[in-house]
Formats: C-alpha cells, structure tokens, sequence
C-alpha cells in the first residue's frame, strides 16, 4: 500500500490562501482544516498543508524561508493534458499568481510555472513518454 504524502507549506494569511487555491481549482479536506491551517486535496494519497506561518514555525524547529531569497521547493503535479496543464496554471493566474519562468514544451513535455500569493513555486506539467525521441543508436 502506497503512504499518505503530507506537504506542508507556511503561507501568511490563510483565508487568502483559501481563497486562491479555491479559484486555482483545488479542494479542501474541512475535516483537517481550522482558523490557522488548511488541508488542500492534490489526490487520495496526496495532501498540502497550508499552515499559518507562526504554525508552521512550530513544526519546522527553525526559521521559515522566505520564498522570495530563493525556491524552497518546487512543487510539481501532473495533468491529463497540455488543455489541463493551461486551465490549471491560466486558473492560478487569475487568481493571482505570477508566473515563475516561461513555459516550455519539449514535444514529449509540456510545463508552466507559477508563484502563489506567498510566493512557493509550482509547476504543472503533461508528459506523454510515447513521445519521447528515441536515439537511433540505441
């Protein structure tokens, strides 16, 4: 059986966070959310945790980076299709996002980037390994 995956991340105002990722299209597990954290839905096994930046110092037993001096993580999920890929980043702009780096599409994958409201970087991408060029000496 695969393990639950838990990402957390500190964001500094909670109910704004709701607010984008709802418009970015994601969903909310209420059973684990309250005033100073939210659980964000990727999959069955895949979970966010957006915590409150003071909270999240309590888990992190240091000081929370600020995403704006560099790139902690970025945060990578898969889409169906490239339509998927630029309804979902398309989505997360509207909503407010920056984006990270022009996107790029290598035939075989297709990705864009995008910074949320506290700046983490997420990439959406569409891989088709059919695609991939095969090497004539191999």
């Amino acid at each position: 059986m695969l393990p639950m995956m838990f990402v957390n991340l500190a964001v500094a105002d909670v109910d704004k966070a709701r607010d984008f990722f709802t418009r970015a299209g994601f969903s909310f597990d209420e059973m684990f959310c309250d005033p100073g954290t939210l659980c964000m839905t990727i999959n069955e096994k895949t979970k966010v945790m957006l915590l409150h930046r003071r909270r999240f110092a309590g888990y992190s037993a240091g000081p929370v980076a600020d995403p704006d001096d560099g790139r902690e993580v970025l945060l990578a999920l898969e889409a169906g299709s490239r339509a998927e890929v630029d309804r979902r980043v398309d989505a997360a702009l509207e909503a407010g996002a920056t984006e990270l780096r022009p996107g790029e599409d290598l035939g075989f994958l297709y990705t864009r980037t995008f910074r949320d409201l506290d700046g983490h970087g997420w990439e959406v991408l569409f891989m088709d390994p059919g695609a991939i060029p095969q090497d004539a000496d191999s």
